[in-house]
């Protein structure tokens, strides 16, 4: 992520409202869609997630209305309730911003994209259900708060997992957070005796912000235990003994078989497929499937079979079975053709009078409105002593410029970085774009807000410059 070894100051109070020319070889990082990053791999080694159009017509742009474009009351379900979330606890790393999306439910929103998925995905197991003799329970309404035993340890997530930290999770207490994963209700479900069943719900995580990132986003995790008559044949076999038998086999068959009728029911019978082998720790063997889209090869989903150290923690010894996770705005955005997740969360009309339930519909653009660029340098303090032990966190740094601006941040680059030859001090230089998904902004509002995240940079351990 180095630059040249420039010692130059990038700028000096950096609050240009253009956009300077950067050559590519000057990037020292471009998130792009389809990339993944440093911690997009990292969540890809403990979560299953990767995050027929007809004719609509126009939409008024905002020049059209006389004040600002119309917008819905946000509809609130029985966990919007910010209390919860922002506890009086050292280790509470929640911010209001996320604390106000929680229990927003748009996977419940019948007419929103997100629900419109979840329905069309439930629709297809419980035909499923009905072919297979196989009954799969819905949960789409689990509190998100959960236990680190929960989303952590009983999936095998170790204790020095770069997912468990605070710089990745958003932390309630010690031991309860906001889930990363809908995985993190597999064990209760399975403890509770229900051999097969989808889990729906919100999920948070701190992450870099572009048009396919957002702290808050949508899963939906699947299990099946197969029947004990079909695994007969492994009775007591643990480890590469299992992996080796026939059993297992038919298990991984009948997961992929499943999958596959998925992709078929959402995109169509024609739809390439491909399986890719991967790792998750709750699962072994695991996979990735990807599907043919738009002329390139895309993954959809993560999945595998149920390792038997978790079925053993669940109290599930006795059976195997598979599992699998899916992003819900991955999927939406694919098929609607929505092209930034901050659309999800809006509650302008023009966006929601688009859909109806059960319909898949292209997305009509209703607006473009112009970006706000401004940059940011700083030292951080990984090689500065004076630091007070505070060490620059990048993801800390991006869910500080959520808190102050919200959903005006279109996307954060890292544009320059050099060490200086003599002190050993680093130094970053972030571009950051604001853009209104409903209106144009100004460049006076915009200069509030960076003057705002100036003031607020030296609690994460860095010396502006």
């Amino acid at each position: 992520m180095s630059m040249g070894h420039r010692a130059r100051v990038v700028g000096q109070h950096l609050l240009t409202s253009r956009r300077k020319l950067i050559s590519p070889a000057r990037r020292c990082l471009q998130i792009q869609t389809g990339r993944k990053t440093t911690n997009q791999l990292h969540r890809q080694r403990h979560n299953f997630d990767v995050r027929g159009c007809s004719a609509i017509p126009s939409y008024p742009s905002l020049s059209a209305y006389k004040t600002s474009p119309p917008l819905r009351s946000p509809s609130l379900g029985k966990y919007a309730d910010t209390s919860r979330y922002l506890a009086p606890h050292p280790s509470n790393n929640i911010t209001p911003h996320i604390a106000s999306l929680v229990g927003r439910d748009l996977h419940l929103r019948r007419s929103h994209p997100i629900g419109i998925i979840r329905a069309k995905i439930q629709e297809y197991f419980a035909s499923v259900s009905h072919n297979t003799n196989t009954d799969f329970k819905i949960f789409d309404a689990e509190d998100p708060i959960v236990t680190s035993q929960q989303c952590f340890d009983d999936l095998l997530i170790p204790p020095d997992h770069p997912g468990r930290a605070p710089s990745d999770t958003y932390y309630v207490t010690d031991s309860t957070l906001l889930r990363t994963h809908t995985s993190a209700h597999q064990s209760q479900h399975l403890r509770s005796g229900i051999d097969a069943f989808l889990c729906s719900g919100d999920v948070y995580r701190r992450d870099e912000i572009d048009a396919t990132h957002y702290p808050a986003f949508h899963q939906m995790e699947g299990v099946k235990l197969m029947q004990p008559s079909l695994m007969e044949g492994s009775n007591g076999m643990t480890g590469e003994e299992w992996l080796k038998t026939p059993d297992c086999r038919v298990v991984e068959s009948d997961l992929k078989m499943t999958l596959e009728g998925l992709m078929d029911h959402l995109f169509g019978p024609s739809t390439q497929k491909r399986w890719n082998e991967d790792f998750f720790p709750f699962t072994q063997p695991s996979f990735e499937l990807e599907i043919y889209h738009n002329d390139e090869w895309m993954e959809v989903l993560g999945c595998g079979v149920i390792h038997e150290e978790v079925l053993d923690l669940s109290n599930r010894s006795d059976r195997r079975g598979w599992a699998f996770g899916l992003g819900l705005e991955r999927l939406a955005m694919i098929l609607f053709k929505i092209p930034d997740i901050r659309l999800f969360w809006t509650e302008d009309e023009r966006f929601h009078s688009q859909f109806e339930e059960g319909k898949i519909v292209e997305f009509q653009s209703y607006s473009k409105f112009p970006p706000v660029f401004k940059d940011i340098a700083f030292w951080t303090s990984n090689n500065n002593d004076d630091s007070d032990g505070k060490e620059f966190v990048e993801n800390d740094f991006f869910d500080l410029v959520r808190s102050v601006a919200g959903d005006l941040v279109e996307k954060i680059e890292l544009i320059d970085s050099f060490t200086h030859p003599k002190t050993g001090r680093s130094s970053c230089c972030y571009r950051i774009s604001y853009r209104s998904m409903d209106r144009s902004l100004t460049n006076e509002e915009i200069d509030e807000l960076q003057f705002k995240l100036r003031d607020e940079c030296p609690s994460l351990g860095c010396e502006l410059r």
